[in-house]
C-alpha cells in the first residue's frame, strides 16, 4: 500500500515534536503512535496497542536486547569507574606528572589525546578530558572555552570512527535492519567499517582541533575568550593515590574484547561476526574483571559494587529507551515506504551525485533542531540506505553521510546533551560553548559537505 505524502509527514512530525517538546522519547514515541495510526487504518485504539505491544516485541530480536543490555551495562562501568575511584587516581596520576606536560599546548593535548583515547562513550569521554585537563588549562592561560571545545569536538567524533561502543551498536543495528529486510545488501560489519574513512566531519572536526592547538587558530568569539586565573583549590589534594590501571585496564579489557569475540563468532572472520554479541560480551567480560580487580584490591565492596552497578544501568534507562524507540520507528518508517516514495520523487530531478551531500545536510540540520544525534541516526539511516540502494550509491558513503550529518548537527546544537556536558566538564558558561564552538563546526561542516559533493561524483 502507498501512503505518499504520509510517508514523509511522520519522520517531519517527529523531528517537530523532538523541536517542542525537547524530549527525545516523547518525540519518537509520537512518531511511531503517528506511524501506526496511518498503518492501522487510524483506529487510534490499534495504534496505541501496536506501539507498546511493538516496543515489547523489539526484543524478541537477539540483536536489539544484546544492543540495549550492552548500552546498561555501560552505564554500570561508567558507575563503576567513578565509585571505584578510578578516575581520580587516573586525574591524580595526570596531575602528578603534569610538569612534563605543563604548557598552552601541553594542556590542550592532554585534553585531546585523552579524549581519543576514551571512547567508550562521549559522554565519560567530555567528563574525564574535562575533568583531567582543566587545572593545567587554568595554569597555563588557556581558556574554558577552549577546554570544552576541545572536549566536545574529541568525544562523539571520536565514539562514531572507532565504534566499539554504544554508537557503533546502534548504527551496526540500524544497518543490519536494513539488510535483513533487502534494503541493502553485505554484511553489517563490513559496511559500518567501510563507511569510517568517509566520515568526513568526523575526520576534519579532529585534524581542526589540532590545528586550533598546535597553531592557536582562533577565529570569532573565541579570539575574546578570557582564560581563568589558576585557581589553586582546583587541584587533586584528596587522598586518591596516581594510578593508571584502575582506569585503563577495563577499558582496555573491552576493547580487546570486542574484535575477540567477533573473531569467534564469525567463525574466523572477524568482518562476518555478530556486533551485538560482540559488544554485548565485552561488557560482561569487563564487570566480571572489574568485580575482580576493585574486590581484590578493595577498592570496592562486593555489595557497593553491585550497588553501584544497578545505580550506573539505572542512570542509562533514558539512552536504552531512546534506543528501542530509535530502532522501532526505524522500522515504521520502512513499513510507511517514505524512502521508496523520496526515491520516486527524486530519481530525474536530482543528480545522484549531490545526494550524499544533501543527506549529510539534511542530517545535519535533523541533529541540529532536535539536538540529538541517535534520534538522527534512527530517523535517516532507513531513509537514506533505501535511497541510497534506488539510486546506485555507495552504501558506505551513504551511511557515512548519515553519520556524518548527526556529529555535525549535535555538535553546532545549544540542546545536544553532549555540548552541555562538554560545558559542565570544562566548567564553562554553555551559551559561551556554543558561540565559541559554532564557528569551528561550521567550518568542518563546510569541509564535509565539499568532500561528500567530490566523493559523490568520483563514486558514481
Amino acid at each position: 500500500m502507498e501512503f505518499g505524502i504520509l510517508s514523509i509527514a511522520i519522520p517531519l512530525l517527529t523531528i517537530v515534536l523532538a523541536i517542542i517538546t525537547k524530549d527525545v522519547i516523547v518525540s519518537l514515541m509520537g512518531g511511531i503512535f503517528a506511524g501506526l495510526l496511518v498503518l492501522n487504518g487510524y483506529n487510534p485504539f490499534t495504534a496505541f496497542t501496536a506501539l507498546f505491544n511493538g516496543a515489547i516485541n523489539q526484543f524478541a530480536q537477539g540483536w536489539i536486547t544484546k544492543t540495549i543490555l550492552f548500552t546498561l551495562f555501560v552505564g554500570a562501568i561508567i558507575a563503576l569507574l567513578e565509585q571505584s575511584g578510578a578516575v581520580k587516581s587516573f586525574v591524580a596520576f595526570l596531575d602528578r606528572y603534569s610538569k612534563k606536560i605543563d604548557s598552552p599546548i601541553g594542556a590542550q593535548m592532554l585534553a585531546y589525546i585523552t579524549g581519543v583515547v576514551i571512547f567508550i562513550e562521549s559522554s565519560i569521554t567530555s567528563l574525564v578530558a574535562g575533568t583531567v585537563a582543566k587545572p593545567l588549562c587554568d595554569r597555563n592561560g588557556v581558556s574554558r572555552e577552549k577546554l570544552a571545545y576541545i572536549c566536545d569536538s574529541t568525544s562523539a567524533p571520536i565514539c562514531s570512527l572507532i565504534p566499539l561502543n554504544a554508537w557503533g551498536a546502534l548504527l551496526l543495528g540500524l544497518i543490519v535492519t536494513a539488510v535483513d529486510g533487502k534494503v541493502i545488501q553485505g554484511e553489517g560489519i563490513s559496511l559500518l567499517i567501510a563507511s569510517i574513512p568517509y566520515n568526513f566531519y568526523a575526520i576534519f572536526t579532529l585534524i581542526i582541533v589540532l590545528v586550533v592547538i598546535y597553531k592557536k587558530w582562533e577565529i570569532g568569539p573565541m579570539k575574546h575568550a578570557v582564560a581563568v586565573t589558576a585557581i589553586k583549590e582546583e587541584h587533586h589534594s584528596d587522598a586518591s593515590s596516581p594510578a593508571l590501571l584502575p582506569m585503563l585496564l577495563p577499558i582496555l579489557t573491552m576493547v580487546l574484547s570486542v574484535p575477540a569475540v567477533l573473531y569467534i563468532t564469525g567463525n574466523g572472520d572477524i568482518f562476518k561476526g555478530s556486533g551485538s554479541t560482540s559488544v554485548y560480551y565485552a561488557t560482561i567480560i569487563t564487570l566480571t574483571l572489574m568485580y575482580l580487580y576493585y574486590v581484590v584490591t578493595k577498592r570496592l565492596t562486593h555489595r557497593s559494587f553491585f550497588d553501584t552497578l544497578f545505580k550506573g544501568m539505572g542512570e542509562m534507562l533514558p539512552i536504552a529507551a531512546i534506543l528501542l524507540f530509535a530502532i522501532f520507528i526505524g522500522k515504521v518508517i520502512g513499513d510507511l515506504g517514505t524512502a521508496k516514495y523520496l526515491a520516486s520523487i527524486l530519481n530525474g530531478n536530482i543528480s545522484p551525485v549531490v545526494m550524499p551531500m544533501l543527506i549529510f545536510l539534511v542530517s545535519g540540520l535533523t541533529a541540529f533542531a532536535t539536538g540529538t544525534s541517535w534520534g538522527t541516526f534512527s530517523i535517516m539511516m532507513p531513509i537514506a540506505l533505501a535511497l541510497g540502494a534506488s539510486m546506485g550509491l555507495d552504501i558506505p558513503l551513504v551511511i557515512a553521510a548519515v553519520i556524518s550529518g548527526g556529529i555535525f548537527g549535535d555538535h553546532a546544537s545549544p540542546i545536544s546533551d553532549t555540548t552541555i556536558i562538554s560545558s559542565m566538564a570544562a566548567g564553562c558558561d554553555h551559551v559561551e560553548h556554543v558561540r565559541t564552538q559554532l564557528p569551528y563546526a561550521l567550518t568542518g561542516g563546510i569541509l564535509a559537505s565539499l568532500a561528500f559533493l567530490a566523493t559523490g561524483f568520483l563514486t558514481i
